[in-house]
């Protein structure tokens, strides 16, 4: 059974950081690409940032130049370092990892960025 274990989330004010961290079980993590997606409320769910099994990256255009993913794959675990935050960035988070038939999604945390 695939499970992951986020955290990092909650409350900064904007122009802040967070460091989001993603550990996955019950799957060979490092054959897939994994990624964040976020869903803002009364919004669709959206691609932030995505990696693949050999460490290209891509990131949605609004967080790019703020924002980092990474992957260490002994640790099954990907991490997203969100930088000079702003209130459009709340939302709740949630890792994602792909495999050709699945999805697998994490049951998603809350980042609010606030005054």
């Amino acid at each position: 059974q695939v499970q992951f274990e986020e955290s990092g989330g909650g409350l900064v004010q904007p122009g802040g950081s967070l460091r989001l961290s993603c550990t996955a079980s019950g799957i060979t993590f490092s054959f897939y690409a994994v990624g964040w997606y976020r869903q803002a409320p009364g919004k669709q769910r959206e691609l932030v940032a995505r990696i693949s099994r050999g460490g290209a990256t891509n990131y949605a255009d609004s967080v790019k130049g703020r924002t980092t993913i990474s992957r260490d794959n002994a640790k099954n675990a990907v991490y997203l370092q969100m930088n000079s935050l702003k209130p459009e960035d709340t939302a709740v988070y949630y890792c994602n990892l792909q495999r050709p038939d699945v999805d697998y999604w994490g049951q998603g945390i809350q980042v609010t960025v606030s005054s």
